[in-house]
């Protein structure tokens, strides 16, 4: 059985999906990067055979203040290699084919889309019109 350490990932593109829903202070500064250095092993491990990577996240709910976009930098500094920043995670193919070995690419919070979560955003269980809303999801 194969594991990621027997893996090769030179020449292939990894998506990786991370838990970085780390707490901020005020000022969108983390204030524990402990859930960013327990997914670096994977990350790096990715980069250092050559391959590419693209990393997928939620943090908090359904907020502006949410973006992921606050931790680039910390998780660039963390990885030892820039991160590029995919604004809107469901229109980043581009983005992600474009990556060239060693390169990483993170998307937008996930939670900005419903799917993410299996329900509609911006309306309450409770209100009729839920069914439906998750039904046109």
């Amino acid at each position: 059985m194969a594991t990621i350490d027997s893996y090769d990932f030179k020449g292939k593109r990894a998506i990786v999906r991370v838990d970085f829903n780390v707490p901020l202070d005020e000022n969108g500064k983390i204030t524990d990067d402990t859930r960013i250095r327990g997914a670096l092993p994977t990350l790096k491990k990715v980069l250092a055979d050559g391959g590419s990577l693209v990393i997928m996240s939620h943090m908090g709910k359904v907020n502006p203040k949410f973006s992921l976009s606050q931790i680039v930098d910390a998780v660039s500094e963390k990885l030892g290699v820039p991160v590029k920043f995919a604004p809107d995670c469901a229109k980043a193919a581009e983005a992600a084919a474009a990556l060239k070995p060693g390169e990483a690419l993170m998307l937008e919070n996930l939670r900005f889309y419903p799917e993410e979560e299996g329900k509609p955003v911006g309306i309450e269980k409770e209100d009729p019109a839920y069914e439906e809303a998750k039904k046109a999801m």
